[in-house]
């Protein structure tokens, strides 16, 4: 079975339709991550056929799930995951990714260029560091704690942004430690093709006063 094919079948599974252009850039992306991981070890998973189930569907997994929102930011986005899957299939959405790794930056906006991604952003640098923004969506993969997650990105924040935090098992003791003025509004169990053990993703929100 070719990566192609694995693709598209896991896209169905999913529930997703994607376009050929959609499937060439996604998988040009994936050409470029075996090529410079390398060099670079932007990512501990070596095999491209993992990488594909692991990591374009375990991104593309959120899609059905993610709240209503133009702009999204992409916390700790290491080698674009899963910023980049989500810029390409999600063309009319601002998204824009952070990254604090120099050579993972350089590989960010490599991408962004050869496959002439315009809705998407990198920012180089700490999340923390970043002002003057305000996103509608903010997503993290395995970046942090939930506490942590929502003390760096607070000030990036509103009353109508959600934070979407996608988890391996489903996080129960981080749970117990988020600040009293926010809640999480919503969650649910991924099932992604090719990929075991468990996927999880929760939408956290502050409480309304």
């Amino acid at each position: 079975m070719t990566f192609e094919t694995t693709l598209r079948d896991g896209a169905g599974q999913l529930g997703l339709t994607i376009s050929d252009i959609q499937v060439q850039q996604l998988l040009a992306y994936l050409d470029l991550l075996i090529k410079w991981n390398k060099t670079y070890n932007l990512t501990s998973i070596r095999d491209p056929k993992e990488m594909v189930s692991k990591h374009l569907l375990d991104s593309l997994s959120v899609i059905n799930h993610l709240p209503q929102g133009k702009t999204l930011l992409d916390v700790g986005s290491g080698a674009g995951l899963p910023g980049i899957p989500l810029a390409i299939c999600l063309p009319q959405q601002e998204i824009t990714l952070v990254e604090s790794n120099g050579k993972k930056t350089a590989f960010l906006r490599q991408v962004k260029m050869e496959l002439a991604l315009d809705n998407l952003h990198v920012e180089d640098g700490r999340v923390e560091a970043l002002s003057g923004k305000v996103f509608e969506v903010i997503i993290s993969r395995a970046f942090s704690s939930l506490k942590n997650f929502i003390e760096l990105t607070e000030k990036l924040m509103d009353t109508t942004t959600t934070l979407v935090a996608m988890k391996g098992k489903f996080p129960q003791d981080e749970l117990s430690e988020l600040p009293k003025n926010y809640m999480v509004s919503g969650s649910c169990e991924l099932v992604v093709p090719g990929c075991v053990g468990e996927r999880h993703l929760l939408n956290i929100v502050k409480k309304q006063t």
